[in-house]
């Protein structure tokens, strides 16, 4: 067993990690590949479909299309209704997607807007604006509210957590979290919001967290080896962590991670295939799907996408 610690700011108590090498019964297959390949980009699971949106193409210029996969194939939809974007974040609610903040890809300043498509009508709507503009963070919905974490602005990374609430149209902050951080992984599990990983400038983080809704805190969970842009998803009843990059080892990630809470340990699973950061990971039809990212390290604001989509199943999701 190797054991991994990493320090935490603010009053928040330091958390170890421990992993064991023993992974769970799971497999991976190539799913089949977008016609456009991204990265810096979003996804999301609707209903009809999974749908990514935004990022960098293979050369790194502007992914305007929007593709949606219905579990057969990839298709355009639509497309973007404005400039391109760097590492926006995105949530769904029922069929519409709320496309949040990110970089002008022309300018690389960050923008404030929230673009809302839905996939049943084809059309795109303007939502209510971020409170202020910013990009490489995080989004994930609980309770129907759409919480967005961490990012940067156009001076620094920032530890903003700010929640949109569809029933009031209304933007609102809640505790930030205990350090300023670009591209950590949100995920909700168990009715509970975590925080995964994260960076800002050269520095990549390790720090899990835990929102604690009902005292508005953030509370430390045990960490993981430093890294940001992963993907991370609730499955089989933990989370999981996937891919990402190590700007300490210049390199992208190929490892993936099961925190199972009652030992206080992360337990390597069965590695993705490819390596990749900006690893957008969605849970659909009783599997994990990574959905594109870039197999270069060290480009962020113009970062190789790739087309590659790969499908993690364990047992419990057949």
């Amino acid at each position: 067993m190797r054991t991994w610690a990493a320090a935490v700011t603010a009053s928040v108590a330091v958390v170890g990690c421990a992993w064991v090498d023993a992974p769970i019964d799971g497999t991976w297959r190539s799913a089949p590949s977008m016609q456009h390949g991204r990265a810096a980009h979003a996804v999301v699971s609707t209903p009809s479909g999974i749908v990514a949106l935004a990022g960098t193409g293979a050369s790194g210029r502007p992914v305007i299309e929007v593709e949606r996969f219905d579990g057969k194939a990839w298709t355009v939809v639509t497309r973007l209704p404005a400039n391109g974007l760097n590492a926006p974040a995105a949530a769904a609610l029922g069929e519409r997607i709320y496309l949040i903040g990110g970089f002008d890809l022309t300018t690389n300043v960050p923008v404030s807007q929230v673009r809302v498509f839905d996939t049943i009508s084809g059309n795109w709507s303007d939502g209510p604006a971020l409170p202020a503009p910013r990009g490489g963070h995080a989004a994930a919905v609980l309770d129907g509210r759409i919480h967005v974490i961490g990012g940067g602005n156009s001076r620094s990374t920032i530890a903003d957590h700010t929640v949109f609430d569809p029933s009031t149209q209304q933007w609102s902050e809640l505790a930030p979290l205990p350090r300023s951080m670009g591209s950590p992984a949100a995920v909700v599990h168990g009715g509970v919001l975590y925080s995964v990983g994260g960076r800002s400038g050269p520095s990549d983080f390790g720090d899990v967290y835990r929102y604690d809704a009902a005292n508005n805190r953030w509370v430390a969970m045990p960490s993981i080896p430093p890294r940001g842009t992963a993907g991370a998803v609730s499955y089989c009843g933990a989370i999981h962590l996937f891919g990402g990059e190590s700007q300490a080892t210049e390199s992208t990630i190929a490892e993936a991670l099961r925190l199972d809470e009652a030992k206080g340990e992360w337990t390597r699973i069965a590695s993705m295939p490819t390596a990749r950061n900006f690893a957008r990971a969605v849970v659909r039809d009783g599997s994990v799907y990574v959905v594109g990212g870039s197999r270069a390290a060290g480009s962020s604001h113009e970062s190789a996408g790739s087309a590659i989509v790969e499908a993690f199943s364990a047992p419990c999701g057949r």
